[in-house]
């Protein structure tokens, strides 16, 4: 099977060929157990057509999970199971992996980089109710690992999402007692589900359809003792959370059966063992129209999407047609696993949030943590790690091509928090350590050669977790673990080799910190157990003076990217997705500059325009 990735979706952009990518919908299972896959454009209508078979057979099956090139279906008639499907090209499904537990009624939903299943019911023990939510990353393959709790264990709960959000409705509790609560979670957070709001009635079964900015809540069945379905249609903005409204009625009453979102309709299928699909328009309000029909006759089936809210496929990045080199990209990678290997990229000029770039030679799934990180005008190399054992790896990728990075070569030494500094031509790479062992040693590489590192000479003191920043001639160190928190300041000369001068203090011992720089100023942010930002005047010696405060809070594991004019700090412990950003020539508090797609600890980051490449 053909699978994208991103250098190709941005080819297809560049083509304006993405628009008709979030139109198909794929339908799959159903009862009685049923195989069956077809699928159907949101734009055209019409019969669904056979996509192929799942792995096996199965119905009882809630809203499922997409992105642009997969489709994922999870649980369904008491299995644990995970398929997967491209869905650009049709044939069979694929294993994935496996849910946490054995159940039907799972619901989920997510976006480009991770999905998120919750709730559901289990014949063991009999009638099981689960509160689980759990998490998958689409372009890999594996079982599902823990993310938190829903508020309730439930079952037949409907699921729809934004970029960011993921909001589950309804659902029964055991005793078959019908919940109108809805919750939320932030996809990029792992957590508990929190309290959005209310749905006008209690109700299980729902279907679901959204697009970015609201959610549909569909049909649904009053649970005893009646047993009435549903044709109530019910919205929400997914960013503000709050009480459902009215928005319209289906063309009948249904529950429990496969819905997916196209770039502007929800689709939902009828129950009761029949073909029928009616249409929703999402942005506005009004009642659903007849749509076409699935292929086969059926109810309890799964749908999945290229186009649901979570995608937002009208924001697709549009990059500019050449990579300027200089023009303000930072790559970053790091993390605890699952991510710690994800390369993503951000333009310090532009705020908003990171996107996806590629993966280290460490693999996107690893846990890689606590490297150096540098860069040229053309290359981002990341050096070191926790992996979670230490790591001398090398590895480099280039700044104008989205895909994963290549080896470079290794350190002398296999270790865990260090920091660099570049010129146009050269990076200098203060070697870290851990609690019982610190080198202290400087190491230098030529950044257009691949190759191992070489002796450069010794730090002032001996420590860990240093920042680092520089100009085109000086880098400097600053702060880390001796094993104590560290004020201690000093400095290279990038050209020459040789051991570390000293510069000053900071105003505060610590550990931990981001640098970033113009040519003339270096800025420390950041840090252990404070949020604290002070400067330098790199070309001089002396020391630190208080610059302001990150508007987020206290953090240390932060990482840093800049140019001459910007710099910004993403990620800390804990595990965040705040981004904020710097004047670097202008003493104040941070300002926000957008999110991260992951939460990130330790990560660092290399930019093609930091202040050692300035002239």
């Amino acid at each position: 099977m053909a699978i994208w990735d991103i250098k190709e979706i941005n080819k297809t952009v560049r083509s304006n060929e993405w628009v008709n990518r979030g139109e198909r919908c794929a339908f799959a299972g159903g009862n009685p157990s049923l195989n069956t896959i077809d699928y159907i454009s949101a734009a055209a209508g019409g019969t669904a057509v056979d996509f192929g078979d799942l792995t096996a057979a199965r119905g009882t099956m809630q809203d499922n999970y997409g992105t642009h090139v997969r489709g994922i279906f999870a649980g369904g008639a008491n299995l644990n199971t995970i398929d997967y499907i491209t869905m650009a090209t049709t044939g069979d499904a694929t294993d994935f992996g496996d849910l946490l537990q054995t159940r039907r009624y799972v619901a989920g939903g997510g976006n480009t980089v991770r999905g998120v299943y919750g709730g559901g019911i289990s014949p063991n023990p009999s009638n099981g109710h689960y509160n689980i939510i759990e998490f998958l990353t689409p372009t890999s393959t594996g079982n599902t690992a823990d993310f938190g709790d829903l508020t309730q264990s439930k079952e037949r709960l409907g699921a729809l999402s934004s970029p960011t959000r993921l909001v589950w409705a309804a659902g029964a509790t055991p005793g078959d007692n019908v919940q109108d609560v809805i919750e939320s979670v932030s996809i990029a957070s792992m957590g508990n589900g929190i309290d959005f709001g209310d749905l006008s009635t209690g109700k299980y079964g729902p279907m679901c359809a959204s697009n970015a900015v609201r959610g549909l809540i569909c049909g649904g069945n009053a649970g005893a003792p009646g047993h009435a379905d549903y044709n109530h249609i019910e919205y929400i903005t997914i960013a503000t959370a709050g009480d459902a409204a009215d928005f319209g009625d289906l063309t009948g009453s249904y529950l429990a059966s496969g819905s997916a979102s196209g770039t502007t309709r929800g689709l939902v299928g009828h129950s009761g063992g029949v073909t029928g699909l009616d249409m929703i328009t999402i942005s506005t309000t009004g009642n659903a129209s007849d749509f076409g029909d699935v292929s086969v006759a059926r109810s309890g089936y799964g749908g999945v999407s290229t186009g649901h809210g979570g995608l937002n496929v009208d924001n697709v990045q549009r990059p500019s047609v050449t990579y300027m080199p200089g023009s303000g990209r930072v790559l970053l990678q790091g993390g605890n696993a699952p991510y710690g290997g994800r390369i993503e990229k951000f333009n310090v000029t532009t705020l908003g949030g990171s996107v996806d770039f590629g993966d280290s030679v460490l693999g996107g799934a690893s846990a890689r943590d606590l490297s150096a990180a540098v860069g040229s005008l053309t290359r981002a190399i990341f050096a070191g790690g926790d992996t979670p054992s230490k790591t001398n790896t090398i590895d480099s990728i280039e700044f104008a091509s989205e895909g994963n990075a290549a080896d470079f070569g290794d350190l002398n030494e296999s270790v865990a928090g260090s920091a660099g500094c570049s010129s146009t031509t050269r990076a200098v790479i203060g070697l870290g350590g851990n609690p019982s062992q610190y080198p202290g040693t400087i190491e230098y590489l030529t950044m257009a050669t691949a190759s191992n590192a070489t002796d450069f000479g010794d730090m002032s003191v001996t420590r860990s977790g240093p920042a680092s920043t520089g100009s085109n001639t000086r880098g400097i160190f600053a702060a880390g673990q001796v094993p104590g928190a560290s004020n201690v300041i000093d400095y290279v000369t990038i050209a020459s080799t040789g051991n570390a001068t000293d510069f000053g203090d900071l105003t505060g011992a610590s550990i931990f910190k981001a640098g970033v720089s113009s040519a003339t100023r270096g800025v420390f942010m950041g840090g252990t157990a404070t949020a604290h930002i002070e400067y330098v005047t790199i070309g001089s010696t002396g020391n630190g003076t208080d610059f302001g405060d990150l508007v987020n809070g206290n953090r240390a594991y932060v990482g840093g990217g800049s140019n001459s004019i910007r710099g910004v700090c993403f990620g800390g412990d804990p595990a965040n997705t705040h981004m904020e950003y710097i004047t670097i020539a202008s003493a104040g508090d941070s300002t926000d500059f957008g999110d991260l797609s992951l939460a990130r600890v330790a990560a660092s980051g290399a930019s093609d325009s930091h202040g050692g490449l300035q002239a």
